[in-house]
């Protein structure tokens, strides 16, 4: 064998031995708690042969502990590029085979060129997360990792998509990775996130707890809005993550997705025209609404577990990649609270970082009232979602279906905070406020002095209501550009959106503005 072929030989090995990550038994065990390797996940990620590996020759530079003895393949992560439905991206998987996929120097290194890489080339970043925290031995080092991370992740925000999938453990710091990142997703059953464990809540606060109970993906896509999705396989998991990638652009230079559509865009949906109830108080469900107008009734809804009162997603219309952001009456009468403000507030921001339109549906009778929503600052977080919209320079097309009250109506994409074309339909209420808490304030005085107060109260509301309680006041000032009929609000939502597709708009020279945080 001539020296070259041996050279070429011992690099085949290397090869073989670092992809071997932690090697059989590691692996064995890896599969048994029903989780894949990271080379196996982004095999299931990437397109077929697309993925271009780096630095897989990395190694530690640790010597504490005995460090400098220990062989850690690849330092623990697989980074590199790939295509996804032909779509550059960049991608980084920990390996929980080799080290528990413990952060050190290195592992850090390779995270943060691979996302300078993105932005150099406008990628989307995509990490898979499956670690055991930092590399103790390294110490402060691992800790100077993390926050070279979190550099990059706040230079990219706004500039290429982050995602985050949770595989497995994430706590400590390195939970703030996926918080900065655009839309996290973890694995029911196999991941969780804390900034502290079970074992110190259990030290400090003799609360005992699971892991699962502390930071589990039912806890972070119910009760925190942590995370964005869940899902019970790894392979639901990544079918996600793509889907997901296909309604957002490369970068914040490129226009929204736009896809062929072989649904009519004159389609009329005669069930709108029926769809809300005579009473006032009934609910009706949104979804049917949203399924009815957007291209082949396909949504992909984000935050689908948390803040049920209002529903955020990805949608098409007309092949165009749209941003749907709509009030749920079905769900606490469809009123605004913290959590709603603060989830569609998000979801609007990063619409319009990516240059997605926004189309708003609104049926909302005010800001929830009461101790609790105040004391949790519920002013500061409805302002968050006025400044979302305010801030919004992307299409933005808003329709009211039903009640659009006070507060609420403002910072629901109202025309004052430029709103491009609102429309609303026949049985819209744009008002200070509802009838009877209207007529409570301005005849509650008359009324007692009446003989039948509730009769007076009834009938003064019947004309408060027969007066304000309609979308055609709203329209005799501009604030709405029509009155349309229900059954075609796909035809009005496609041609503004077609009509708005050059806008141009900025906002004043400033370094950032001071979001409401």
């Amino acid at each position: 064998m001539s020296i070259q072929q041996e050279r070429i030989s011992s690099l085949v090995e290397r090869r073989e031995k670092v992809r071997l990550g932690g090697g059989e038994k590691a692996i064995a065990k890896q599969h048994e708690r029903g989780k894949y390797t990271a080379r196996e996940r982004l095999a299931m990620l990437l397109d077929e042969g697309s993925f271009e590996e780096m630095d897989m020759f990395v190694e530690h530079r640790c010597t504490n502990f005995g460090m400098e003895k220990k062989y850690i393949p690849a330092d623990g992560v697989v980074v590199g590029s790939g295509t996804i439905d032909g779509r550059l991206v960049y991608v980084f998987a920990q390996d929980f085979t080799v080290s528990g996929g413990s952060l050190s120097e290195m592992m850090a290194k390779k995270i943060c060129k691979v996302m300078d890489m993105a932005m150099t080339m406008g990628a989307p970043v995509i990490g898979l997360n499956d670690s055991g925290g930092a590399r103790i031995q390294e110490g402060v080092n691992a800790l100077a990792g993390y926050a070279e991370i979190f550099e990059r992740n706040i230079l990219a925000s706004g500039v290429v998509p982050q995602i985050s999938g949770i595989f497995g453990p994430c706590a400590g710091g390195a939970v703030y990775s996926p918080a900065l990142t655009d839309f996290t997703l973890m694995m029911e059953g196999t991941s969780n996130m804390f900034l502290t464990g079970p074992s110190v809540v259990k030290t400090v606060l003799g609360e005992n707890v699971t892991a699962e109970q502390l930071g589990g993906a039912s806890v972070h896509s119910t009760k925190s809005g942590v995370t964005h999705f869940t899902a019970p396989t790894e392979e639901e998991a990544i079918a996600t993550i793509k889907k997901l990638l296909s309604y957002i652009p490369q970068n914040n230079m490129e226009e929204a997705p736009v896809v062929p559509c072989n649904d009519p865009i004159d389609r009329m949906e005669d069930m709108l025209n029926e769809i809300i109830p005579d009473n006032p108080n009934q609910a009706y469900d949104m979804y049917d609404v949203i399924n009815a107008v957007v291209d082949n009734g396909e949504f992909f809804e984000i935050h689908k577990d948390y803040a049920k009162n209002i529903i955020i997603g990805f949608a098409r219309f007309n092949g165009q990649s749209v941003g749907v952001v709509a009030n749920q009456p079905k769900f606490m009468a469809g009123v605004l609270d913290c959590n709603s403000s603060r989830k569609a507030a998000r979801f609007v921001r990063f619409c319009d970082a990516f240059n997605i339109p926004l189309v708003t549906l609104v049926d909302v009778p005010g800001f929830l009232p009461g101790t609790g929503q105040e004391y949790n600052a519920v002013i500061v977080h409805g302002a968050k979602l006025l400044y979302a919209y305010g801030e919004a320079t992307v299409p933005k097309v808003t329709v009211t279906l039903r009640k659009s009250y006070g507060g609420s109506h403002i910072v629901m994409s109202c025309k004052q905070l430029r709103g491009d074309l609102n429309y609303a339909w026949p049985s819209a209420e744009i008002a200070v406020m509802g009838g009877a808490g209207a007529v409570g304030v301005l005849y509650a005085k008359e009324a007692k002095e009446k003989e039948d107060p509730k009769a007076y109260l009834a009938e003064k509301e019947a004309e408060y209501t027969n007066l304000f309680a309609n979308p055609y006041v709203a329209a005799k000032y501009g604030y709405i550009e029509d009155v349309i009929e229900p059954r075609n609000t796909r035809f009005r939502i496609i041609r503004g959106l077609a009509q708005l597709r050059n806008k141009k708009q900025t906002v004043p020279a400033k370094k950032h503005g001071n979001i409401p945080l």
